[in-house]
């Protein structure tokens, strides 16, 4: 797959990695995921996998509007125009109806704010990927999707050490699979 990243974060950072492993796991796992909602699309690349996977409907958003366009041509580059449908420029407030799968790859601060609002975004039965902290920012987090009644099912981590920083300063990425 061909992507530019437009100005949008980098596709292979390693957040995008662990959310892509655990999208494949989900959409072979069942149960069939026929819409999913990619919030913080960036380049597409989560949006443009899922289409790849065969998941029907695809819905991207992203408060850019420079990630939203660089989705867009990312998915005409790849012929996946057809079943993503692209926000040029929005957030989850402007999303009505309910998705099978809700992928969110955002920062902590993000992801602490929205936790009740991505939880709105997933139909009863749907399930979140969420990723975009670190192992360290997890405990607030978990707390407030056990407040949701989530669980997470599925955990993933990209593991960085440095032996020159401090023992409580971690870079290890962390993704999750939520029911």
């Amino acid at each position: 797959m061909l992507v530019k990243s437009g100005g949008a974060f980098p596709p292979g950072h390693p957040t995008t990695r662990l959310s892509l492993d655990l999208l494949r796991e989900a959409v072979a796992a069942g149960p069939a995921v026929r819409r999913l909602l990619d919030v913080g699309c960036g380049a597409g690349v989560l949006s443009l996998a899922a289409a790849a996977l065969g998941v029907p409907r695809v819905v991207g958003i992203d408060i850019s509007r420079r990630a939203g366009l660089a989705t867009r041509e990312n998915a005409r580059e790849n012929s996946l125009a057809g079943s993503i449908l692209v926000a040029a420029q929005g957030s989850t407030d402007c999303v009505k109806g309910s998705f099978d799968l809700v992928l969110a790859n955002l920062p902590w601060e993000v992801q602490m704010a929205k936790a009740a609002e991505l939880d709105r975004l997933a139909a009863p039965e749907g399930r979140l990927i969420i990723s975009g902290f670190h192992d360290n920012e997890e405990k607030g987090l978990i707390e407030s999707y056990h407040k949701l009644g989530r669980t997470i099912t599925r955990r993933k981590v990209w593991d960085f050490r440095h032996p020159e920083l401090p023992p409580d300063m971690s870079f290890t990425w962390v993704a999750w699979l939520l029911e």
